[in-house]
């Protein structure tokens, strides 16, 4: 299981070209993307897809030449193998017949985007990407909506402004929010804010690139005491959702974690200078 760039191909370590040389086949869902990698260190290893089309048809044989003693290496099209890119049969098979399954672990979009978010690491949740379909989409995001803790996503470039906004409305607009683009390549970015801010950002963004989203816990869950300025900054997403002022001070409270009067106490603070 051989860890691969997600950006900076200077971040393919040692251990993991010595491995991709030696094996016999190293296994990819894009074979395309995986020769390039290949051909960038001149390693001649042949590859061969293994994708969720072909897997039911290939483990058998995969698992039969592995038994035999063969030895593959299992690569996803960058990141970590397994974090939503096919391998799970394979993996599977083989711990079920003993057949020894061994990590060359290096970059993961997931802990990159955890480690440079500014928001609490442990614990947290990988969800994988969102489905595409609204309905479905809702319905993923309210079951994850009650858990206390991070959550990392990754996010369609084609869906952005669709899928930040099914987040806001999901999990809360007031949800601090981090998004990464570009991991570890030149114009490597993170937008940061509430869930409402990244959503109106993306109505008008550029759209480039590979996307992760860490949302941060919801506040009381994480027991982070609202301040003056993201009380207000809360209050201002929750009336541009077209809200009452007494309906949005309500709901904002409630998203805080904190009373009407601590709300109002908040807001009536004047910023510092």
């Amino acid at each position: 299981m051989v860890a691969t760039p997600i950006g900076n191909l200077g971040d393919l370590s040692p251990r993991s070209r010595e491995v991709l040389a030696s094996v016999r086949l190293v296994l990819a869902e894009d074979t395309r993307h995986v020769r390039k990698l290949l051909n960038h260190f001149g390693i001649p290893t042949a590859t061969r897809a293994l994708h969720e089309h072909n897997e039911a048809r290939e483990v058998p044989r995969l698992l039969a030449d592995l038994a035999a003693g063969a030895e593959f290496a299992l690569v996803s099209d960058a990141g970590t193998p397994l974090l939503a890119d096919p391998g799970y049969r394979l993996v599977r098979g083989c711990r079920q017949l003993g057949i020894p399954v061994l990590a060359v672990p290096g970059p993961s979009a997931v802990a990159a985007a955890l480690a440079v978010s500014g928001l609490p690491a442990v614990p947290f949740t990988f969800a994988g990407f969102l489905p595409p379909k609204a309905t479905a989409r809702s319905r993923a995001l309210d079951e994850m909506a009650s858990l206390p803790h991070t959550l990392v996503l990754f996010i369609s470039p084609h869906r952005l402004r669709n899928e930040l906004e099914a987040c806001a409305s999901s999990l809360g607009p007031t949800r601090e929010a981090a998004l990464l683009a570009e991991l570890t390549k030149l114009h490597e970015r993170c937008v940061r804010g509430v869930l409402g801010q990244l959503a109106s950002w993306a109505a008008t963004a550029e759209v480039r690139g590979e996307y992760t989203l860490v949302v941060g816990p919801p506040l009381a869950a994480a027991s982070v005491a609202p301040t003056p300025e993201t009380a207000r900054d809360a209050l201002d997403e929750t009336v541009a959702r077209g809200l009452d002022l007494a309906t949005a001070r309500r709901e904002t409270a409630r998203a805080l974690g904190i009373s009407r009067k601590e709300l109002y106490v908040l807001l009536m603070q004047r910023p510092e200078p």
